[in-house]
């Protein structure tokens, strides 16, 4: 099963299928990492106003345009609207391009199915109320939002919309009042939370899938949430070793044979070029499915956490 090194989105745009994820990138090495990815091939860059990085991402990509390392029009550029901003969606925007320094974005996301409490755009706070619970904004509705999200791209602020963390009745629901319909839903899959339903779901829709945490978050989930990442486990061990792979190599090739964009993130430069080289091999028909049986429906990133509520419940 052959697996494409980009995806053809419903809103007319390729999308490249490994992208590098910059949540919890450190700021002093973002540019350092960016240049590093361009160099062994990224286009494709996932931000988020919620990372607080942005700026220097911005700063990254405007030093890699003036040397002529990569040119505006050859990237794919993603960042997404916070929850406290759903009220606030053009201006939120304006203030993440600005921040990256672009006149365009390649796709915009609605980070969450969820209003907050606006705490000022661009700020991303997640307010608790005085219970420590996430202070939800019951007056703004998903399609409110999701219309702003469309007066984006007739403004030509953005080429591609879509959703993120949206789960198959909202997914549904989105399909249902959108003039545009969304055109791709970031989701955690990895082969521990493997969500098949969900990504058939958008698949046969026409929505493509970006797996976020594809690697099952590794050590970053382990040292926030406590979780465990599928690379230990013992098959997908055994397997890599088949392969001639890393157990990382192993897990990205599976997404994307799952037709699935996968945007691992990493700060170590060897890594950056050992998540890109998946190109070169393809996962038996036979084994893809031992993958599918380690299926724990296991989540490693839970922002109940910090937020004191379960929006997945």
């Amino acid at each position: 099963m052959a697996a494409a090194t980009a995806l053809a989105l419903s809103s007319g745009h390729q999308m490249p299928a490994v992208g590098l994820g910059v949540w919890r990138m450190d700021s002093p090495a973002i540019r350092g990492l960016i240049h590093s990815a361009l160099r062994a091939g990224y286009r494709h860059f996932d931000c988020a106003a919620d990372y607080q990085n942005e700026a220097e991402v911005g700063e990254a990509l405007a030093e890699a345009f003036q040397t002529g390392l990569v040119k505006r029009e050859d990237l794919f550029i993603t960042t997404k609207l916070w929850n406290s901003d759903h009220g606030h969606v053009v201006e939120a925007c304006k203030d993440s391009l600005k921040k990256l320094r672009l006149d365009y974005l390649d796709l915009y996301l609605i980070h969450f199915p969820v209003a907050t409490k606006h705490t000022g755009v661009g700020t991303t706070a997640s307010a608790l109320g005085d219970d420590g619970v996430l202070d939800i904004d019951t007056t703004i509705t998903l399609e409110t939002t999701w219309h702003a999200m469309e007066d984006l791209v007739s403004m030509g602020l953005v080429r591609s919309i879509g959703i993120s963390n949206y789960d198959i009745f909202l997914t549904r629901d989105c399909l249902a009042y959108a003039k545009i319909k969304p055109a791709v839903n970031q989701i955690e899959t990895h082969p521990y939370f493997q969500r098949d339903s969900l990504v058939k779901f958008c698949q046969k829709h026409g929505i493509s899938v970006t797996a976020h945490t594809p690697l099952g978050g590794s050590t970053a989930n382990t040292e926030w949430f406590g979780s465990v990442s599928c690379l230990d486990d013992p098959v997908i061990k055994s397997l890599a070793e088949k392969y001639g792979k890393t157990p990382a190599q192993l897990v990205l090739r599976w997404g994307l044979q799952r037709n699935t964009v996968v945007i691992p993130k990493t700060s170590k430069v060897e890594r950056l070029e050992e998540n890109f080289a998946v190109f070169n091999f393809e996962i038996s028909s036979e084994d893809m499915e031992r993958i599918k049986a380690l299926d724990r429906n296991y989540r490693t990133n839970q922002p109940a956490k910090f937020w004191g509520i379960d929006l997945y419940a």
